[in-house]
């Protein structure tokens, strides 16, 4: 049951005050793609190259999460949208640290990944999208999901039984196919670069 009896306590040091101090610019980058695509590698590899800028960064990442906060959470559609609501919120208070935050989950669902995103100042949320072809994600398969997806060993798999939205228009599209970890982690570095988020 929801409480009525809260109220959001505003803080003496705000966000931007809190960014600065870190000399650099609050956002959340939130990778999305298929199992197998390459999210949590390339968050991995952009997460490095931030430190070595001196960045103040963290990484949230799907299984990671999934083995506390929502440890109580299964695959099915309802459980997937609660998964990510509940992680828009933790990403929302790492942003409002002053962090570039980095989420990498497969998100298959456009309308949470909108939900995040407004959650956030506009700019806040950078979509990344991590575009490999279920072809190549198969092929890799470093768990061994989809081939138990494959064998019915596993329900409400994403892009076999289970429904991804491809972003539309993501800030950051990634192409894999072509591309190295390193430069696939520096197109990210770029970005954030131009837009002035880091130095």
């Amino acid at each position: 049951m929801k409480t009525e009896n809260t109220v959001w306590h505003a803080q003496q040091i705000d966000k931007q005050q809190r960014a600065a101090l870190k000399q650099q610019r609050a956002c959340l980058l939130w990778y999305t793609g298929l199992s197998g695509s390459g999210k949590s590698t390339i968050a991995n590899a952009v997460d490095a190259l931030l430190f070595e800028r001196a960045c103040h960064s963290y990484l949230l990442d799907g299984d990671n999460v999934r083995h506390g906060l929502n440890g109580d959470l299964g695959f099915s559609d309802e459980d997937r949208v609660e998964n990510i609501r509940r992680i828009s919120e933790v990403a929302k208070l790492f942003v409002d640290s002053g962090l570039i935050v980095s989420t990498a989950f497969i998100s298959p669902f456009r309308a949470d990944r909108a939900l995040a995103e407004s959650k956030l100042a506009s700019g806040e949320f950078i979509e990344v999208f991590i575009d490999t072809p279920i072809e190549v994600c198969e092929q890799r398969d470093p768990k061994g999901l989809y081939k138990l997806a494959r064998a019915g060993e596993i329900k409400d798999f994403t892009g076999i039984d289970s429904a991804y939205d491809a972003p539309e228009k993501a800030q950051i599209h990634i192409s894999t196919a072509d591309k190295s970890i390193e430069q696939c982690a520096q197109q990210v570095i770029n970005y954030l670069v131009e837009k002035q988020f880091i130095q």
